[in-house]
């Protein structure tokens, strides 16, 4: 009886030591922020994108934040190439890492479905396509961008990097941040004082992308995305914000 007690102590000291994940601060976002954008090809609006985070749920026994972003072209664009693209994540809300993560993507005539499960407590990544190997807080796309959101660049430098993991299809791929700088902008939800980040994406991005992406986000404590631009099977693409609302705070980059 002794023997049991102390294997069925020892079981639970392990599943509590499993779960002892980090804590990240983040008074960037909570659940009810929604974002809203143009997607413009040259000077025509070729689409519309939402960011949002609908609801806060349950996944492995942890509080997390559903993450969903959606980009659809417009109906006088979809004769010439349309897109139906929709991607989702599971964000653990103390640590800022993935549980689960979805895309589902209808660009012109290509399509791809993919859904992965992050055993963080195990190091497991279960895919649609097998099972592998995976870091501690490895990221899927979108959650490397919402944890970027958190990060302090008040004393980086231009070409500073931060390193993140980011897992795709059966691998994981180096995704580093770098910091570019600042810029004013002005888009259709007004003007901003923007820092400027490149993530050096190798594999999984928010598009079919051939090129480099760069993100304009606000320059204060909600970093909101204020300007995407990258390069797609199509050409260069900008994606400008329209619109926001449930934000963690007051957007005090905001100058007009």
């Amino acid at each position: 009886m002794k023997t049991i007690y102390i294997i069925l102590i020892a079981f639970i000291i392990n599943l509590q030591a499993q779960d002892e994940f980090r804590k990240i601060e983040n008074n960037a976002f909570l659940a009810g922020e929604k974002l809203t954008f143009d997607v413009k090809y040259g000077f025509v609006t070729a689409g519309v994108a939402e960011m949002e985070i609908p609801r806060e749920t349950r996944i492995s026994g942890r509080d997390a934040y559903h993450v969903t972003f959606k980009v659809n072209t417009v109906p006088s664009f979809d004769v010439l190439f349309k897109v139906r693209d929709r991607y989702e994540t599971y964000i653990d809300k103390e640590g800022l890492f993935p549980w689960r993560f979805e895309q589902h993507i209808r660009e012109g005539g290509y399509s791809r479905d993919f859904s992965a499960f992050f055993d963080q407590r195990r190091g497991k990544a279960k895919t649609t396509e097998g099972t592998y190997e995976i870091p501690k807080y490895v990221n899927d796309i979108l959650s490397a961008f919402y944890i970027t959101r958190t990060f302090d660049f008040s004393n980086k430098k231009i070409g500073d990097r931060i390193n993140l993991q980011n897992f795709y299809k059966d691998k994981v791929y180096p995704l580093d941040v770098v910091y570019r700088g600042k810029e004013k902008i002005t888009v259709g939800a007004g003007t901003f004082n923007c820092i400027i980040v490149e993530p050096l994406v190798q594999e999984g991005g928010l598009f079919k992308s051939e090129g480099n992406i760069i993100i304009w986000l606000t320059d204060d404590e909600l970093k909101i995305p204020v300007k995407v631009k990258t390069k797609v099977i199509i050409g260069s693409i900008d994606a400008e914000l329209t619109g926001y609302e449930g934000l963690a705070g007051k957007v005090i980059s905001k100058v007009d």
